[in-house]
């Protein structure tokens, strides 16, 4: 955001430094009284979430738009203290908007949930379920929400550190089998935890074999070919039907249930290669949503009870998928 009215104050991104220069803690001043805090008519707004999720662009935009709102002050509490000072110390507020993502502490959060009781426009319970790969897949087959089609091969990890596998699994140079569910390549296998984005792809003979290996970016790369052409032994996996779009995904943000922004992006399992502008950002361009996109998005926030949450999207074959 470019310009901040006067019911969100630079020094109310405690924690961080607006230009990331500098590491300041400046929690205190947030407990401290003004007018808006004595007139019943404000409602304040907590943004809990990690600092560089508050920074995204998505987030910003929705800050923006909230401050345009004169009775709405917006206090985003500082990395630092969420991370190290006790919940009695968290700015009081009467509606939290906060999101998971790694390292955020959310049982802590939870905790403060349950102390000062605010409206929760993301329900916190639901967060760990989002972080299961297995739950979400379950949850979106409960609603009826398209996805990828989908096979989990189970394994356990004994003592002795090594890991049993627990399904019934028939690999072979070009297919695998699990408890009795064929997939042929190309398929992706993805870790159960979602937290963990190395995802593989792996391709057929025909195409030269290998697999595609993408992963968190890393300056300009998303991705990187390997010849290794047989699936991970060294833990759970799910294993999903691979969809041929474009070369692109689409990425959705939903603000409640009426309300989805969507963009694409090169796909990284494409050449690995990522797109950036002359700022540095990763490029993406604007993506009308069809109606039945919608009907998706207004599910999924929903049925994971998040106003405020992004998915992946697959268009392929004429349909749209989630796939993360």
């Amino acid at each position: 955001m470019t310009e901040h009215n006067e019911n969100i104050k630079p020094d109310e991104y405690c924690g961080e430094s607006l230009n990331d220069d500098e590491d300041v803690d400046l929690s205190d001043d947030l407990n401290g009284s003004d007018d808006s805090e004595e007139d019943p008519r404000f409602i304040t707004v907590g943004i809990c979430a990690q600092w560089k999720k508050v920074k995204a662009k998505p987030m910003e935009e929705i800050l923006h738009r909230l401050e345009q709102f004169e009775y709405i002050r917006i206090i985003v509490f500082s990395e630092l203290m969420i991370q190290e000072k006790p919940i009695e110390e968290w700015p009081i507020c009467l509606v939290l908007i906060s999101f998971h993502s790694k390292g955020f502490p959310l049982a802590k959060t939870q905790q403060y949930a349950r102390l000062r009781k605010p409206i929760l426009i993301n329900d916190l319970d639901k967060q760990w379920d989002i972080m299961d790969r297995i739950k979400v897949h379950e949850i979106l087959n409960d609603a009826g929400i398209a996805q990828p089609r989908y096979g989990l091969l189970r394994r356990t990890l004994h003592a002795d550190g090594i890991w049993k596998t627990l399904s019934v699994v028939n690999e072979q140079d070009d297919q695998i089998e699990i408890d009795g569910e064929v997939f042929h390549k190309p398929f992706v296998e993805k870790p159960v935890s979602a937290e963990n984005h190395d995802v593989y792809i792996y391709f057929p003979s025909s195409a030269g074999g290998g697999s595609q290996r993408l992963f968190r970016k890393i300056g300009s790369r998303s991705s990187v070919y390997t010849s290794e052409n047989s699936i991970r032994k060294d833990g759970s996996y799910i294993y999903e039907e691979f969809m041929p779009t474009d070369g692109t995904d689409v990425k959705v943000y939903t603000v409640g249930a009426e309300y989805a922004h969507a963009e694409a992006r090169k796909s990284p399992g494409l050449d690995g290669k990522v797109e950036r502008d002359e700022f540095g950002k990763e490029v993406r361009y604007p993506v009308i949503l069809r109606a039945d996109e919608k009907l998706i998005a207004m599910k999924i926030c929903l049925t994971f009870k998040q106003a405020v949450c992004g998915f992946d999207l697959l268009r392929a074959e004429g349909k749209s998928f989630v796939c993360d």
